[in-house]
């Protein structure tokens, strides 16, 4: 009777008449017209699966990402780079057109002036170092043997044949260390490093040179693909990535500054010796949130511990706690605003993540990215307003 109908059409009528003609269907009706034309899929287990595999698939592509840009470091790294500087300088180049300065000319002198800065804190902190390191060697020697000297008046401390036993097995560790050819192996990775390094340098530089110049016309170009709302999502995802970055790098940076020389003025007080290089490297480490500034405040009490004693190490420890907390609590939330604040977790895992994954400039790079990802939810649905996903509950603060 009913051959020229298909199965489903059947069922679908079936439904209409238990439920009544145009009435809504109820949730009951519903799971039962999704387990017959689903079968096994159609039920709870079957969405289950359903999420399941999609969650993996998600998982592998994204591992597949991080697996490429790991492999491909030597070109990703420097992109970013381009880009964070690229971002941080974005109002100047904006400034320098509005004034009817060439593009070439801008570009040249903003790409010159990032170069002289990085190369001046790499040149202050190696020049430091050399001009105090005979003064620093000869006081790490004498601070060495006054720990001696306090670990011999120890009850249990080691007598003067152990001691020198054990420093003849750290001497003939190293010498052995220096001619074997797991140190000529060591000597190789490190020539390929410094040439990654190098390779890296220049490639970053000549891709900010395109990023300053052309900056908005590359975004255009990659926007093509992308239509109407997604259009939209995109060039919003764009701006505020642009904005993040930007806003990120130069409220850390006066942070930094700020950090350096406060710090560096307690060590200028106290007479400890680096004073200036410690000041440029809390300044380097403060772009790595919470772990740099703990860094930056050991190396500062160890180099006083062995140039004038535990009380001068404990009077540093107390000016950079104090640095911090200042900057913590007053600073900090002017300059980098509450847009750019991550939750401490959150910033944990991106720091660990960016380790493992790149080591100190993936530590580095780790929380502005971060920062990005968190900035896009918030306009992934409009100007201001967030994924559906991360919209606030009402009444929640």
């Amino acid at each position: 009777m009913f051959g020229g109908r298909s199965r489903r059409e059947l069922e679908h009528r079936v439904a209409r008449l238990e439920r009544g003609a145009g009435a809504p269907e109820g949730p009951i009706a519903q799971a039962k017209h999704l387990a017959r034309a689903g079968g096994a899929w159609g039920d709870g287990f079957g969405l289950l699966a359903t999420r399941s595999l999609q969650i993996i698939i998600v998982l592998l592509l994204t591992a597949g990402v991080v697996f490429g840009m790991s492999t491909l470091s030597t070109v990703v790294i420097p992109i970013l780079l381009a880009l964070i500087f690229a971002s941080t300088f974005a109002p100047v180049m904006s400034w320098l057109r509005a004034h009817r300065v060439p593009s070439a000319l801008a570009t040249v002198l903003v790409l010159l002036t990032i170069v002289l800065m990085l190369a001046g804190v790499g040149w202050l902190i190696v020049w430091a170092v050399r001009d105090q390191w005979d003064e620093l060697s000869a006081q790490a020697e004498t601070g060495f043997a006054q720990v001696m000297d306090w670990v011999k008046t120890l009850p249990f401390a080691p007598d003067h044949d152990q001691l020198i036993e054990w420093q003849q097995n750290v001497t003939d560790f190293l010498t052995g260390f220096l001619t074997s050819s797991q140190f000529g192996s060591g000597a190789l990775a490190g020539v390929g490093i410094v040439t990654n390094f190098v390779t890296g340098l220049i490639l970053m530089v000549v891709v900010l040179f395109f990023f300053l110049k052309d900056g908005p016309q590359i975004w255009r170009f990659l926007l093509r693909p992308f239509e109407g709302e997604a259009l939209a999502r995109a060039e919003r995802a764009g701006d505020k990535t642009v904005q993040t970055l930007g806003h990120y790098v130069r409220g850390t940076a006066s942070v930094a500054a700020v950090d350096a020389i406060g710090i560096g003025i307690g060590l200028l007080i106290l007479q400890v010796p680096l004073a200036l290089p410690l000041s440029v490297l809390v300044f380097v480490l403060a772009f790595i949130p919470i772990v740099g500034a703990t860094l930056a405040g050991i190396l500062a009490a160890l180099v006083a511990l062995v140039a004038n004693g535990p009380l001068s190490a404990v009077l540093v420890v107390g000016v950079v706690v104090l640095v911090n907390q200042l900057e913590g609590n007053f600073l900090q939330p002017v300059l980098m605003g509450r847009a750019l604040k991550l939750h401490s977790l959150v910033i944990l895992l991106a720091l660990t993540i960016g380790t493992v994954l790149s080591g100190v400039l993936g530590a580095v790079l780790a929380v502005p990215i971060a920062a990005v990802v968190w900035g896009i939810i918030q306009v992934w649905d409009g100007p201001d307003l967030p994924a559906k996903a991360f919209r606030r509950k009402p009444g929640e603060e």
